[in-house]
């Protein structure tokens, strides 16, 4: 049987979930002022699509770049990057570490308010790291295991405390996404997970919050008591709700959006928005936001559980094909668990552990005991997709329609985004799952939390196959731990091989998010993770 596109995408349509088209908003883009040529100007309305209603506006408390792309205007992390992925200052100033590693110090930016007044000081980072990033927020939970303390000393200096060493580089990189701080005056005494600030946020940053309404917009406009002097420059931010693709893109074209970012449009749109003379149509500005197509395995399956039944499932799904027919080329295929991109830690000589050769497949199935009943069938697997981009689906139905190919027969059930992640991490009500995983410019950071054993139940994008590896465990702590440089890539490098060999997920497709911007807005994509930045210096040309 041949696996077309034509094919998939009709297959795939049973599965999308029908969405409500969002209104518009009618809002002024024009900037005050013209300004010299390339000189910035005051003013002007960023409209900005954001796919997905956010339950939650509180990066403290929930790692995603669906709330990056709104509350990093509002709420600022202690670091962040520049354009070559290097750290820079943001309410951390400078930084340094003892040499054994476990006691690192920040000092922090002075004269900086919060946007109801009240002075942003070290208490405020104590309270974010020992109650929030230490206990509640995704990724950092793991990050944060072995903070023991955050000492005040003064205002403006934060002293942590760790009882294993913490590789400052380590640190830093994941403070860019998982250091955003939120004020303590106003979440300490409170449920955390309640307060009325997780989705009307108050911060330190360019931006102050002023509206939500569900299902339509998010509205920020321009603090003018920014600790960056005359910053920023645009005047208001609307984020509009557009879950339905050719309506975002509909709305793209006509001028109602000057941007859409981390691959929120369909992906035909955006091979073909590469030549529209408005929109630079570019994975530039998102280098430190690499993605992969993954594929989870219930290890409470028993079919599931003998690394032969997962090794032939990935021999028998021809990814280059799936790239270049279904992806528009954008990806390719990965090689374990730490992407190309990862200059520090990716290993040299690496290639894709299980290629397609359904020969292969069939010779494992049959090796485990799992031969073709008279009806071609071997067994039947429960599918979820976890539906972060039409990709997903896609990838879902090609994954059913290859496994049938080699009798394993497939059956996907589609829930929605919430559904997925509760059906998959919570209830375990899966035999197999897929969506995406971002890499954060070290594998301690998002990934290796995908792999170590003991994270909180039901957190969603950890270990919650009912798998355990003693000797993976400790290569992760290991890993982590170490702070000579060269020492950790070896590690890294270890646990690769370790991981390749065992199995105990796939992370299959290694890509890069495409963001669409109108040439009107200036200094966009001028750092590494620019849609999760504050956009202070952007602005609109007149």
């Amino acid at each position: 049987m041949n696996i077309t596109r034509r094919r998939l995408l009709i297959s795939s349509s049973a599965l999308a979930a029908s969405l409500p088209f969002s209104s518009f908003l009618s809002a002024a883009t024009t900037a005050k002022g013209g300004g010299a040529a390339g000189a910035p100007v005051q003013g002007g309305t960023l409209s900005v699509h954001i796919a997905a209603e956010q339950r939650i506006l509180n990066p403290a408390l929930r790692a995603s770049t669906g709330v990056y792309i709104v509350t990093s205007k509002i709420i600022e992390s202690l670091v962040d990057l520049d354009a070559q992925g290097n750290i820079v200052p943001q309410l951390a100033t400078e930084w340094h570490t003892t040499p054994d590693g476990k006691t690192i110090t920040f000092k922090l930016r002075e004269q900086v308010k919060w946007h109801d007044g009240q002075p942003f000081t070290a208490r405020d980072v104590q309270y974010n790291a020992l109650e929030l990033w230490k206990k509640q927020l995704n990724y950092s939970t793991a990050l944060q295991q072995h903070l023991e303390s955050v000492d005040t000393p003064d205002d403006h200096t934060a002293v942590f405390h760790y009882s294993r060493p913490m590789p400052i580089e380590l640190l830093l990189r994941a403070l860019a996404d998982l250091g955003y701080v939120v004020p303590r005056h106003v979440y300490e005494n409170s449920n955390v997970l309640e307060n009325p600030a997780n989705t009307a946020p108050i911060g330190t940053g360019p931006f102050k919050f002023v509206q939500y309404e569900r299902g339509q917009y998010i509205i920020a406009t321009r603090n003018p008591d920014y600790w960056r002097k005359d910053q920023p420059y645009i005047e208001r931010i609307l984020w509009r709700i557009i879950t339905d693709k050719s309506a975002a893109t509909a709305a793209l074209e006509t001028g109602q959006l000057q941007l859409s970012a981390y691959s929120q449009i369909s992906l035909a749109d955006l091979d073909r928005l590469k030549n529209h003379p408005d929109f630079e149509v570019t994975s530039k500005g998102s280098e430190a936001n690499v993605f992969n197509n993954t594929l989870e395995f219930n290890f409470r399956r028993k079919e599931i559980a003998d690394v032969r039944v997962r090794r032939a499932i990935a021999h028998a799904i021809d990814i280059p094909f799936f790239i270049e027919n279904f992806l528009y080329g954008q990806g390719k295929p990965a090689t374990g668990i730490i992407p190309s991109i990862s200059s520090k830690f990716y290993p040299a000589d690496s290639k894709q552990p299980y290629p397609f050769d359904r020969q292969k497949a069939e010779a494992l199935l049959d090796e485990a005991g799992y031969r073709r009943a008279s009806n071609g069938q071997r067994f039947k697997l429960k599918l979820v997709p976890i539906t972060n981009g039409e990709d997903v689906t896609l990838f879902a139905t090609f994954i059913q329609q290859s496994l049938a190919e080699i009798g394993i027969g497939v059956e996907i059930t589609n829930y929605d985004y919430a559904g997925s992640l509760s059906a998959v991490y919570k209830e375990h009500n899966f035999d197999i799952a897929t969506g995406w995983h971002q890499y954060r410019g070290d594998p301690a950071v998002s990934t290796t939390v995908w792999l170590r054993s003991g994270s909180p139940a039901g957190a969603p994008w950890t270990n919650q196959y009912g798998w355990q590896s003693d000797t993976i465990d400790k290569l992760i702590d290991d890993a982590a731990s170490e702070i000579d440089p060269q020492k950790r890539r070896a590690l890294y490098a270890q646990l690769v091989q370790e991981a390749n060999e065992q199995f105990p997920v796939w992370f299959a497709i290694e890509r890069q998010f495409y963001s669409v911007v109108n040439k009107k807005l200036k200094n966009a994509l001028n750092n590494a993770r620019w849609p999760s930045s504050s956009w202070h210096d952007a602005w609109l040309e007149g």
